[in-house]
């Protein structure tokens, strides 16, 4: 770990990520190199070993990044003073995803090399935002549906958090994917991030209606 304060080794690491986030908007995880990530940094490839030791731990810290986001939106939602039907709590809880777009293309990744080429430390610090923000999600529901049970909320838990991974693929999709569809006959029906989120919610809360 470098030398100087707790202060400059937070900025540090924060400008790593940032690095990282801004490649991986036009670059995909298999493209970005250290190296890269480093180029676009204000130091060098060496350095960045003073704080991550792999691409992956990288990853792993912008997702936890986003994680944190998505909590803090989840947490104004739930502390918010209006009551909600579920109709409108579906339309709620899907702005908030429409708006993280990057979390959703980083759920899409494989998870597990991911976190096995991370140190203990790193991937316990993302199971913790990870944590947060399902926590936040279940704030939520005792806010809005103070009649959903203990197993009502993990049943939904347990459904929607795994629906949250191919909501990035299901909703982008290039025009070599659009064209392979037509030549194979599949009927493809495009949606967007908010409309399908919409849906999986409220198909979730129906009996709430």
């Amino acid at each position: 770990m470098p030398r100087g304060s707790a202060e400059l080794t937070n900025a540090r690491r924060e400008e790593i990520i940032s690095a990282c986030e801004r490649l991986y908007q036009t670059m995909s995880f298999k493209e970005i190199t250290l190296k890269d990530i480093a180029g676009a940094t204000s130091f060098t490839r060496t350095s960045i070993y003073n704080y991550f030791q792999t691409k992956e731990e990288i990853f792993l810290a912008l997702m936890q990044k986003e994680y944190e986001r998505w909590a803090e939106e989840l947490d104004a939602l739930a502390e918010s003073d209006a009551d909600m039907s579920a109709a409108a709590f579906s339309g709620a809880l899907a702005h908030t995803l429409e708006k993280r777009s990057m979390l959703l293309k980083l759920l899409s990744m494989n998870h597990f090399d991911m976190e096995e080429n991370s140190r203990p430390e790193c991937l316990r610090d993302f199971k913790k935002a990870y944590g947060a923000s399902i926590e936040a999600v279940r704030r939520c529901l005792v806010r809005f549906f103070p009649d959903m049970d203990a197993a009502a909320q993990r049943n939904f838990l347990y459904a929607f958090l795994p629906f949250l991974y191919g909501l990035y693929p299901y909703t982008t999709v290039s025009e070599k994917q659009r064209r392979a569809m037509a030549e194979a006959g599949v009927d493809f029906a495009y949606m967007t991030v908010y409309d399908m989120a919409c849906n999986c919610v409220r198909a979730l809360l129906e009996s709430y209606e």
